[in-house]
């Protein structure tokens, strides 16, 4: 199909051009000058338009086929068109020498393909320098022959349209650097040859943008694509937890370093592994906690250790500063962070280090990273364990427990709240409930009441003090054991019911206030654990969370209640890495994301 449009006025043409056998491609010609029209109309040969032999172009608008069938390859002399009152004109034709292709893509599903004029008045062709071309154009099997390219240092046999960088892809520029040209020969060898017309600049391909990354930039591209052809993260590999109270963070170390990868390493990759590993304070706040590590562990196709490492969230800025200062971008572009904490500080980490964070499910974390930690065990050890006789104090002990199969269970997780958890299997649980009074509760009112600033210090306080000098007992209301419901005297009526005697505040010390409100806490903790036990018809209690890190008066508080309130049937499960889990989870989602790209 044939289209020629008149630009207005008789300056400019258009030429469109569909037909099965061009694929579907559109070529655009404009007319160099206008009195080309009347002078080849009037007197000059036929033309051929894109594999389309005798197109008839006229003064307003001509289509071919409008009137009647194709002639498909025909070379018969074109008709003229009927104007006014019957009157016959002869068709104008414009001169191959005033003809510029441009190679457009059809528009819309009609099978007509058309140009608007208003590409040729916006400027997207231009007149270029005629120069004298020996290509030609031809019909086979359907199909429109594009010329041969004369451009010096092109292949033999190249296509005009991959000449002149027009109908390649957009990704795959062109080498080929000199200007272009494109033309058109005429059909038949009595016209006389088109000419070469030069090429806008921007329509002619460009050379690819000269590289000016760093050293350390390269080296990051090329650790990110050889991991990704073994399907797995860049290293260094971190999981996070940015709980209310401390920030969790998980490192893997690499110990299978091979001399090649050794050597290729960056140097800030090193240190950050120097820095991290070598040490097991960071400043005033942040510890490794270096009885944690999990040795020998095998992650993601690499052998190594993980460190278990905790800073209080109050240092987060200057954590992320020193992520800056460190250049830690270079690195990573994105950490897997879970907890409160993704999203508080997700803005800083973008604007002061330019990282993002891949924001995690706290709770999703949780369990994955717990039955991943007990899958693997504790450096040979079981990660869980219990204690056995714990209603006798001479006798209770810890003792392992395989959780092997830890379906269902009730996860009762004791941060700076607590939530608790009824799971069923990998993918299946629901909160049941929660409490807000939980470890960050309990340090508050220490520092309250005790003038203590860190959870070290609170429960240190804790161990040695008496909290029956500050709770009213049963046996304070009833001189000994209220038997008739089997609460034995010893049992807490009231937490700081002492308190409201002058003579008894002045009588207590720090140690004691200390005490008194981690088993006030911790009993609260475990009342609400067992009944939702209880209506669950769960029998196994899994306890885990930083609250309970270094915290055995807690630990044995919650299994002396489990066991004593439910007369055995209900058995109290604690972990080695109590508040770790949710990192490990978050490390473990790193993973899952280079699986999914």
């Amino acid at each position: 199909m044939l289209k020629l449009v008149s630009g207005g006025g008789g300056q400019d043409w258009a030429c469109s051009v569909a037909e099965a056998g061009l694929g579907g491609e559109e070529a655009a010609f404009e007319v160099a000058r206008p009195g080309d029209l009347e002078e080849v109309g009037r007197g000059g040969s036929g033309w051929g338009c894109a594999g389309i032999s005798g197109s008839v172009p006229a003064a307003g608008m001509l289509q071919a086929g409008s009137a009647g069938p194709a002639r498909g390859r025909q070379d018969a002399e074109e008709l003229g068109e009927l104007v006014g009152e019957g009157e016959e004109r002869p068709a104008c034709h414009p001169p191959p020498s005033a003809l510029r292709l441009l190679n457009r893509k059809p528009q819309g599903g009609s099978g007509e393909i058309k140009t608007s004029e208003n590409d040729l008045q916006r400027g997207r062709l231009r007149r270029g320098s005629r120069a004298p071309v020996t290509s030609s154009m031809g019909d086979y099997g359907g199909q429109a022959e594009h010329s041969t390219s004369l451009v010096p240092g092109a292949p033999a046999g190249a296509s005009a349209a991959a000449v002149n960088g027009l109908l390649h892809n957009g990704f795959h520029q062109l080498p080929v650097q000199p200007p272009r040209f494109c033309s058109r020969s005429p059909v038949g060898d009595s016209a006389p040859a088109p000419p070469r017309l030069l090429l806008q600049p921007e329509l002619q391909p460009q050379p690819p943008p000269p590289q000016h990354d760093s050293p350390a930039k390269k080296c990051r591209l090329r650790r990110r694509m050889d991991s990704g052809k073994k399907n797995r993260p860049p290293f260094p590999w971190f999981g996070m937890d940015i709980g209310g109270t401390l920030v969790k963070l998980v490192y893997f170390e690499p110990k299978d370093i091979t001399a090649e990868e050794e050597q290729e390493e960056v140097e800030n990759l090193k240190s950050i592994r120097k820095y991290l590993t070598s040490n097991t304070a960071y400043g005033k706040t942040g510890i490794r906690d270096v009885h944690l590590e999990l040795k020998n562990l095998t992650m993601c196709g690499r052998k190594g250790n993980l460190h278990f490492i905790r800073f209080p969230s109050c240092a987060m800025h200057r954590f992320i500063q020193m992520g800056s200062e460190k250049n830690f971008s270079s690195l990573h572009t994105t950490l897997c962070a879970t907890g409160g904490g993704a999203f508080k500080f997700e803005e800083d980490f973008r604007m002061i280090a330019n990282l993002q964070l891949h924001k995690l499910d706290e709770l999703d974390c949780l369990i994955q990273g717990l039955l991943y930690v007990d899958s693997v065990g504790f450096n040979g050890k079981p990660e869980c364990y219990y204690f056995e006789n714990p209603t006798n104090p001479e006798l209770c002990q810890k003792k392992p427990y395989c959780l092997d199969n830890p379906y269902p269970m009730l996860l009762v997780n004791m941060g700076s709240g607590v939530s608790i958890l009824a799971v069923y299997s990998k993918d299946n649980y629901k909160r049941v409930t929660g409490t807000s009074l939980g470890g960050g509760t309990f340090l508050g009112l220490c520092c309250l009441l005790t003038g203590c600033e860190t959870f070290e210090e609170a429960l240190e306080m804790a161990a040695k003090g008496d909290s029956t000098n500050v709770d009213k007992l049963v046996k304070d209301i009833y001189g000994g054991d209220y038997e008739r419901f089997g609460l034995q005297g010893s049992a807490v009526a009231s937490s700081f019911g002492n308190m409201m005697s002058k003579e008894k505040r002045d009588s207590i010390s720090k140690e004691d206030l200390a005490r008194a409100t981690l088993v006030t806490i911790t009993n609260n903790i475990g009342s609400i654990a067992r009944m939702c036990a209880l209506n669950e018809n769960i029998d196994r209690v899994v306890f885990a969370g930083n609250f309970l890190r270094i915290n055995m008066v807690s630990m044995k508080l919650l299994a002396y209640a489990m066991d004593f309130w439910s007369k055995g049937q209900l058995k109290a499960l604690f972990l080695e890495h109590e508040g770790y889990f949710g990192a490990v989870g978050a490390l473990l989602e790193l993973f899952k994301m280079t699986d999914d790209q």
